[in-house]
């Protein structure tokens, strides 16, 4: 019996080019070539070698080529750390004997040291590192283009939940945290962390399910944070994208960008009690996302802070929130604000997203007043969106007065009344057809066929709002494709409740 490990040749060279041509939902050429190991270390694998301990592994020196295989069974208390430098076509795998069935437990870690390194198939559950500053997972800062990929990590918990440790720590450069299910974080501090730095980190978060995660109370609960405040001038070239947020209910950000110039893409954030947020940094796209609120009391939107963002093709239905955490929160700034204030919203685009059935699609200023912030957006762009809500919500609110704002080509159709609502504002039914997955597309006749007004050369196309569903997002809202191959029915619970 074989597994089938698939190895990503092309990856980290084609990081250059997605940002040099980002186009919306481009499926990406990734995990092309397929590798097959013997899962049992045979006699026909000459580079393969079994362990059946942390111990064992580390007496090895492995090559580039090599793979080892770990044993089936119980891990306890293992600190595992795997080294080696391996290459491109040949990199180093550590590789579960069986998908999910070696089960790391107890105070058990592990540690990727190395370059081209692929950690395959483990499976931690019920642990406990019971110290802060650890990290269940982590890539050092020497480790380059190595990857995590088809593991779990779940309910690995400490008895006093003020413990603050990271699930998974990711320094050094060009790494890879891919198809992992983590799951039940219930403790301080952030799922995932990706360090900052002061120049291009290039990591790839993607193809994951992020299980529920309980109410922390308090900052710190994050599920992925990227950077911290001190670097968010750093163009730091990360990718988040076809990863799904289930029930994410940490704190306020669900995922807390800290540092400019990445990418959050195509991902799907469902009936999470937080935001997609932008809260340091600048320069940072995020398209193709899918924020599914089914009108739960504190499922967040899309908060923005900082300049030069880009918003836009995102699909957001049934955000409850309002103010700070509304669909799209535009928020005012600190006057001369420090790196870990409030910078003002600038040169902003939001453009081309739909907004159902949401409590209120914008926010403009929102936030004034509190943490000092007094300096409204300036000189951004709200155009071709789509929203379409109900009576008693709101399609925008001032809470300041913003400055040199483009409006044009929205449509939006259902609320309440809105006095001095600004040009460039079409009050009309968008008519928007229920589809197969629970979303809404634009119907035969409806207005925003062919209403794209003005030139954005990030988001070409002829109809305003979000694109119509296209296949990946129908996988990704069925969670096809997402997480460990060996775990089944994640895509149980997504279920998306009609207007």
């Amino acid at each position: 019996m074989k597994s089938k490990y698939y190895l990503l040749v092309i990856f980290f060279t084609s990081i250059s080019l997605i940002y040099s041509g980002c186009k919306k939902n481009v499926k990406n050429p990734v995990d092309e070539k397929v590798i097959e190991i013997p899962n049992q270390g045979n006699q026909f694998c000459a580079s393969c070698k079994k362990v059946k301990s942390a111990v064992e592994l580390s007496a090895l020196s492995p090559k580039p080529g090599d793979t080892v295989i770990m044993q089936s069974g119980e891990w306890s208390n293992q600190k595992v750390v795997f080294t080696g430098t391996g290459s491109m076509q040949q990199p180093i795998v550590l590789l579960a004997e069986k998908g999910g069935q070696v089960n790391l437990s107890g105070s058990s870690s592990l540690v990727i040291d190395g370059s081209w390194l692929v950690v395959d198939g483990l499976n931690f559950k019920n642990g406990d590192l019971s110290v802060s500053k650890l990290n269940i997972i982590d890539f050092t800062i020497a480790s380059r283009n190595c990857r995590l990929t088809n593991t779990s990590i779940v309910d690995y918990n400490p008895v006093d939940q003020s413990v603050d440790y990271r699930w998974v720590s990711l320094n050094g450069k060009n790494n890879r945290l891919d198809h992992c299910y983590i799951k039940g974080k219930a403790h301080a501090g952030a799922t995932v962390v990706v360090w900052g730095a002061k120049d291009a980190l290039s990591h790839r978060i993607d193809h994951n399910y992020f299980g529920p995660r309980p109410e922390l109370g308090s900052n710190g609960g994050e599920t992925i944070r990227v950077g911290t405040s001190d670097y968010y001038l750093t163009e730091s070239l990360v990718i988040v994208e076809e990863n799904i947020f289930d029930n994410c209910n940490g704190e306020t950000e669900v995922i807390s960008n800290k540092m400019s110039k990445n990418i959050i893409r195509n991902n799907l954030f469902f009936e999470s009690k937080g935001t997609l947020c932008l809260r340091h940094g600048n320069n940072t796209e995020v398209y193709g996302n899918y924020l599914i609120g089914n009108n739960i009391a504190g499922v967040g939107g899309i908060r923005i802070v900082g300049e030069g963002h880009l918003v836009y093709n995102n699909y957001l239905q049934g955000i409850a929130s309002t103010g700070q955490t509304c669909a799209i929160a535009m928020l005012d700034g600190v006057p001369n604000s420090p790196a870990s204030g409030y910078f003002q919203v600038k040169n902003v685009k939001v453009v081309g997203n739909t907004v159902l059935n949401c409590a209120q699609a914008f926010d403009v200023g929102a936030g004034k007043g509190g943490n000092d912030r007094t300096v409204p957006p300036g000189n951004c762009s709200i155009a071709n969106n789509v929203m379409q809500l109900k009576s008693g919500t709101s399609l925008i609110k001032f809470t300041d007065t913003p400055t040199g704002f483009n409006y044009e080509g929205n449509i939006a159709y259902g609320m309440d009344a809105v006095n001095n609502l600004p040009t460039g504002f079409l009050i009309t039914n968008p008519m928007l057809t229920l589809n197969e997955t629970g979303t809404y597309s634009t119907a035969v006749g409806s207005p925003v066929i062919g209403a794209f007004k003005g030139s954005y050369a990030f988001f070409q196309v002829v109809d305003a709002g979000a694109n119509k569903i296209d296949n990946l997002h129908k996988d990704l809202l069925k969670a096809n494709g997402i997480g460990p191959v060996w775990l089944t029915g994640l895509g149980a619970s997504l279920i998306i409740k009609p207007l």
